[in-house]
């Protein structure tokens, strides 16, 4: 699915990965985190915002990209995709319906950019819109240096994202695997859960690259393949 994103002077547009909605994003512990984020969907009388942590591959971006894919009216910010467009991204953002804000991590440091997302804050709040915002840590780890800023995120409503057990993860590599035509034996399993203990972004980006080399090879997945592979080889 394509969402444009656009404002007077940047029009963007983005590609969702694949099997990236609320159904696909498997809960365990999380489940009530999972549905605080599906909720923002819907609209509200009054402000809403959700401060959505977690560690690289945890989920969150697959939850933001589930939410914006689900609410009828919405503005997408990817910090970290923005890059030095996000200024303006912020800056022109609408102050009614819902806003995503993806890896705010993104803008630690750069002053413009933190003062434009603390008076974004506050028309989002004057307006009674609701807000998602993801990031790697909750506010008081964030390296932000505006304190009004990191006030403003303190005062939403925090969540962790905890890991999935390693069964879970299992679950959810075998289901992408089949989803792809892949067969993934148990020690095929045990390799990549060696190579990267639970982060699950990167074993699931892991599984659609030896989907790719294993048709092109025409090769099934075996540890000696996968670690040719993972090394930059498929012969």
């Amino acid at each position: 699915m394509a969402i444009v994103v656009t404002t007077p002077q940047l029009p963007l547009s983005f590609r969702f990965a694949a099997r990236t909605r609320f159904q696909h994003f498997l809960a365990g512990d999380n489940a009530p985190v999972v549905a605080a984020v599906e909720a923002l969907a819907h609209e509200t009388e009054d402000f809403v915002g959700i401060l959505l942590a977690g560690p690289e591959g945890s989920g969150k971006t697959h939850l933001a990209s589930a939410l914006v894919q689900t609410a009828a009216e919405v503005r997408f910010l990817p910090l970290r995709s923005l890059g030095d467009k996000a200024l303006l991204a912020i800056e022109t953002a609408p102050e009614q319906g819902l806003v995503v804000i993806d890896d705010i991590d993104a803008l630690a440091g750069r002053r413009l950019e933190e003062i434009a997302m603390f008076d974004l804050f506050n028309r989002l709040k004057a307006a009674r819109a609701r807000l998602l915002v993801t990031s790697s840590e909750l506010p008081n780890r964030l390296p932000i240096h505006l304190p009004d800023l990191l006030s403003r995120l303190a005062s939403l409503a925090q969540h962790r994202l905890r890991p999935l057990p390693e069964f879970e993860i299992r679950t959810v590599l075998v289901d992408r695997a089949r989803d792809r035509g892949l067969s993934l034996s148990g020690e095929v399993l045990d390799f990549l859960l060696r190579r990267y203990p639970r982060n699950l972004g990167a074993l699931i980006q892991l599984i659609d690259q030896l989907d790719v080399a294993s048709m092109a090879a025409q090769r099934r997945l075996t540890v000696p393949f996968v670690r040719r592979v993972i090394e930059g080889g498929q012969s």
